[in-house]
């Protein structure tokens, strides 16, 4: 069933404690929404089934970082797809600049409030789709971009990503793999190698109070 994006955000603060703050991306802000409180959103079962966390709920220095260097590119229609889209951020940079966005995530939840506050930014949702990284979705076409934010902080997350990105990347795009230096980057990094890819690295400073963090940005590019 399809559900009208007034309705759909109004759902979302009937079932969610939800906060709106005014978020900074590069030269850009926008007004995310999201739970006040994503500890507030573990469940037994989650975990039992293959140990999910709500990390998508929470905003990551990573996905700020992302979303300015996505804000640097002129999409001009170009397909872009992330992983792992949180609550939006990227997602909302990347439409922003220009790009045709497929926002996928492992929470359905997660794509809820990326679709809302798209809306709320621009009258406009992504196209959006659920995605187990261990039983990728084929797509009709591959993307000219691919990017995600601080999704490296599982071994088993090296080869899933790099492996996407071989599949779903078109000849002559790239990719962007934000990351702040989490247990599985290097591994990353030797599965692009193996795969054929070129890899350079840009670091970023962020700071934000009392957080300072150095993001890798990764841009992976057939050789």
């Amino acid at each position: 069933m399809i559900v009208s994006s007034a309705t759909l955000i109004s759902d979302l603060e009937r079932r969610f404690d939800t906060t709106s703050d005014r978020v900074p991306v590069g030269d850009s802000e926008f007004q995310i929404m999201r739970p006040r409180n994503s500890d507030d959103l573990i469940t037994e079962a989650d975990y039992v089934r293959d140990e999910r966390l709500p990390y998508w709920a929470d905003i990551w220095p990573s996905s700020l970082i992302l979303g300015a260097r996505v804000l640097e590119d002129k999409g001009n229609g170009q397909s872009l797809l992330e992983l792992g889209c949180g609550v939006g951020i990227v997602t909302l940079a990347a439409m922003s600049a220009g790009y045709d966005v497929v926002a996928t995530d492992y929470y359905d939840d997660a794509l809820l409030f990326t679709r809302a506050n798209a809306w709320r930014a621009f009258g406009a949702e992504p196209r959006t789709m659920y995605a187990d990284w261990r039983t990728w979705p084929a797509f009709e076409a591959p993307f000219d971009r691919v990017v995600a934010a601080d999704v490296l902080y599982e071994h088993a997350y090296a080869p899933a990503v790099a492996s996407i990105i071989e599949v779903s990347l078109a000849r002559g795009g790239t990719a962007i793999v934000a990351d702040p230096g989490r247990v599985a980057a290097d591994e990353f990094l030797h599965e692009c190698g193996r795969r054929g890819f070129n890899v350079q690295t840009e670091t970023r400073p962020y700071e934000a109070g009392e957080i300072r963090q150095r993001i890798n940005l990764h841009t992976v590019s057939r050789v």
